[in-house]
């Protein structure tokens, strides 16, 4: 009798899931007919003549914007120019960029870039480009407008935070070197490294290590002062190798996704680069992604003091899959997590110690920093 019934019921799930599957599989099926239906509905009856191609890379792009503000398909042009963009060379405003609730935001503007001198700051919505409206478009679409060759100008419109009115930003498109990584001594003896991390490329680790062993054999370091201001991110591998730098163990970030290939954890390898020397690191809107992976490690180590403004709240991984045509897209395939086990989506890495911006003439690296001017007085002190 037990044997009947447990065929029965073996019988009875396997229809069930056959059901289910059939069932799910036609509604999928069916999905693709009726897009099929709306295109081509769209290419007999609507007003103006459309390029199919561009129908159909404006649908696939809007599948991925639909996951999150940081997936997007790139055509074949696009996905050419990204990959100069993290080597270290690439033409452009220098900003970077998401979607936010349909409008463009950026996330930080490059140091020594046209956007950066023009004034764009982390967290402004960019509303138009060359009176062209943004809302609607997709991000691609947005960078596409906001490329353009070499020396020709480009007007954006932007929406910023306590402004009432808009304001608009004249801009020369230039080559964008970015030079990841500078660094100096500061202080009245020249006793605290100052480390400027822009980005996070595929050179930087190689920068940033080969500077501070040169400080370290000039001087007697009492202190270091990581500044990852408007630093949008960049390669995990680089902020997992730079935050290996500073710590002497322990975890360093883990990462959590659908396939077990993408859940991993990685832990730093045993001798602090720095000796256990103080670490300060400065911290504000524009600091994401890696900026966040760096500053949020060190901070759940209590190996640094976190100094300035709550960071972005980038807490996915993308990753850049080619495709048949020569294109793109960028998917995230993971979300990381601190050593704490906490997420720093849509909530950024808290500083410990909260300094805001201060003056209209302020400008990083400059006399009117003062978050700066902080962060070297603690360290004298």
């Amino acid at each position: 009798m037990k044997i009947i019934i447990l065929i029965f019921w073996i019988i009875y799930s396997t229809n069930i899931f056959n059901y289910s599957f059939a069932n799910n599989s036609n509604e999928f099926y069916k999905k693709i007919d009726l897009f099929g239906e709306v295109l081509e509905t769209v290419k007999e009856e609507y007003v103006d003549e459309i390029d199919q191609s561009d129908v159909m890379d404006a649908a696939i792009n809007g599948v991925l914007q639909s996951l999150d503000p940081y997936s997007s398909y790139m055509s074949p042009e696009m996905f050419k120019e990204m990959q100069s963009d993290t080597k270290g060379e690439f033409g452009g405003l220098g900003i970077e960029i998401s979607m936010e609730a349909g409008v463009v935001r950026v996330i930080a503007p490059i140091d020594d870039t046209p956007a950066a001198e023009a004034g764009i700051k982390a967290g402004d919505y960019i509303v138009r480009i060359n009176d062209i409206q943004v809302q609607g478009k997709s991000l691609m679409e947005a960078v596409k407008l906001m490329r353009g060759p070499v020396g020709s100008s480009i007007k954006l419109t932007v929406r910023r935070k306590n402004e009432k009115n808009a304001i608009e930003f004249e801009i020369k498109r230039e080559i964008i070197q970015v030079k990841s990584v500078e660094a100096k001594l500061v202080g009245e003896k020249q006793e605290i490294a100052y480390l400027r991390i822009k980005s996070f490329n595929e050179n930087s680790d190689k920068q940033l290590f080969k500077t501070i062993k040169s400080f370290q054999k000039e001087n007697e370091i009492k202190g270091y002062i990581i500044d990852v201001r408007n630093n949008p991110g960049g390669l995990l591998t680089q902020a997992i190798s730079i935050t290996d730098f500073f710590l002497d163990d322990g975890e360093i970030v883990s990462t959590k996704g659908r396939k077990l290939v993408e859940s991993r954890r990685f832990f730093a390898r045993k001798g602090d680069g720095t000796q256990g020397k103080p670490i300060i690191v400065i911290t504000n809107t524009g600091s994401a992604s890696a900026s966040e992976i760096l500053s949020g490690a060190l901070k759940d180590h209590k190996r640094a003091i976190i100094l300035g403004e709550k960071t972005y709240g980038k807490g996915s991984v993308q990753s850049i899959i080619p495709l048949k045509n020569g294109g793109g897209m960028r998917l995230t395939i993971s979300k990381y997590y601190l050593p704490s086990g906490k997420s720093i989506s849509g909530v950024g890495v808290t500083p410990d110690i909260f300094i805001e911006e201060e003056g209209d003439n302020f400008k990083i690296d400059s006399l009117t920093d003062n978050q700066l001017n902080y962060a070297i007085d603690l360290l004298k002190s």
